[in-house]
């Protein structure tokens, strides 16, 4: 009879073959290898969105959403070609990985900014004191106008005093807490440019009709149908300053691409423009109408776009462009008055030849008309570009109430 067959043990790490182990049931453990030395760990990748995060570090933590993000990239010069170098297919998007990635510790109060307010109502007679301030100068200057003739001597010149402060106040207050308010500073002297050129639309065209025929010599009256028209232009202005902001505000929303947003928002620019300058020269006919006065399409016209695209820089932080525009303005007519009274001097008379020949075509008002005119297209090829960035609205569009994020 054979004898039972051992079981196999197998043997540890040093031990002899065949001597059992402390456990016999146990199974055999594997081999050991020596793996040698371990590998070093790959290097990690280069990430070159978190290098722009941090380059953009103070950009990405105040911002409330992708769209600030996105503006201030394009305002510190990020274009849709670098965006492309950085694996994106436009800034947009590229704003919103990088806004993603931000640790948002206040979600919560960046929801209640966003949140529409809570009580509506009692914003309600606040903003109706402002809608009531855009006509009050045109009704304080038409009230002035209509007492005017009843008036005479003494009575007549404080009439004037009144009438002139008191529009002078209640322009102040529509340009600063109206709404053709802006929260951006205006740059020093704009105001000032913005009373000499109204002041000019009063007194100006009568002064240099005066030096001409060898004046000043007397007095003149005044032409107070083109400075009622500007005045109550101030309605539609606002209208059309709110309708861009809000229109801007919704296609900053609505675009995936600097380019297009660009492409959607000049026309609204231009659109809106067109629609003041038909609106002013409607008022400019019925004020001439009612006062019997010359209607002033060119002078009073250029000069009423002249302001409200000066108005649109400045609400949209380029104070800076619109103030040297205005001096623009102020400057051409001040040297056409100038050289006219130059002209008197001895040898000097053909510097009045430019400013008569001017006149002879187009009358006094070509003047105004011409210094003006030679502004606004300054501005505008200024204010095209510069209102079609996103940077100009980004701010606009996290104020407005019901705005698209």
């Amino acid at each position: 009879m054979s004898s039972p067959t051992r079981p196999h043990t197998g043997t540890a790490e040093g031990g002899r073959q065949g001597s059992p182990g402390p456990d016999a049931t146990a199974p055999a453990p594997e081999p050991s290898v020596d793996p040698g030395p371990a590998p070093a760990a790959p290097a990690p990748a280069v990430d070159p969105v978190k290098s722009l995060m941090l380059i953009h570090h103070d950009l990405c933590a105040d911002a409330v959403d992708p769209l600030e993000i996105a503006a201030g990239l394009e305002a510190r010069g990020v274009t849709e070609r670098t965006a492309r170098a950085y694996r994106h297919r436009d800034v947009f998007a590229l704003a919103e990985e990088m806004y993603a990635r931000v640790p948002h510790t206040e979600d919560h109060a960046a929801a209640e900014l966003h949140a529409p307010p809570a009580t509506p109502r009692a914003r309600g007679p606040r903003a109706l004191a402002r809608l009531l301030l855009l006509p009050l100068p045109a009704v304080l200057a038409a009230a002035g106008l209509a007492t005017w003739p009843h008036t005479a001597g003494r009575p007549r010149l404080a009439l004037a005093a009144a009438t002139g402060i008191a529009v002078l106040l209640a322009l102040r207050a529509c340009l600063r807490r109206g709404p053709l308010g802006s929260r951006f500073p205006a740059a020093p002297g704009t105001v000032a440019y913005v009373l000499l050129l109204l002041a000019a639309a009063l007194y100006g065209e009568g002064l240099i009709s005066q030096a001409i025929s060898g004046g000043p010599d007397g007095s003149w009256a005044p032409r107070t149908a083109p400075l009622l028209a500007l005045l109550a232009s101030l309605v539609p202005a606002a209208a059309c300053v709110r309708a861009f902001r809000r229109g801007a505000g919704r296609r900053l929303g609505s675009s995936r691409s600097l380019d297009d947003f660009a492409a959607a928002v000049w026309p609204l620019l231009l659109a809106l423009f067109a629609l003041y300058l038909c609106t002013l020269w409607g008022l400019l006919g019925v004020s001439a109408a009612t006062l019997h006065q010359a209607t002033g399409l060119l002078s009073a016209g250029s000069l009423g776009a002249l302001l409200l695209l000066a108005r649109l820089m400045v609400q949209h932080g380029r104070a800076e462009a619109a103030r040297a525009a205005l001096l623009i303005a102020c400057a051409g007519q001040f040297l056409a008055l100038a050289s006219l009274f130059a002209s008197r001097l001895p040898g000097a008379a053909a510097l009045a030849t430019p400013v008569e020949r001017l006149t002879a075509l187009g009358g006094t008002g070509a003047v105004p008309a011409l210094a003006c005119s030679l502004a606004v297209l300054t501005l505008l090829v200024r204010t095209v570009p510069a209102l079609s960035r996103a940077s100009a609205h980004a701010k606009a569009a996290a104020e407005t109430p019901g705005a698209p994020r």
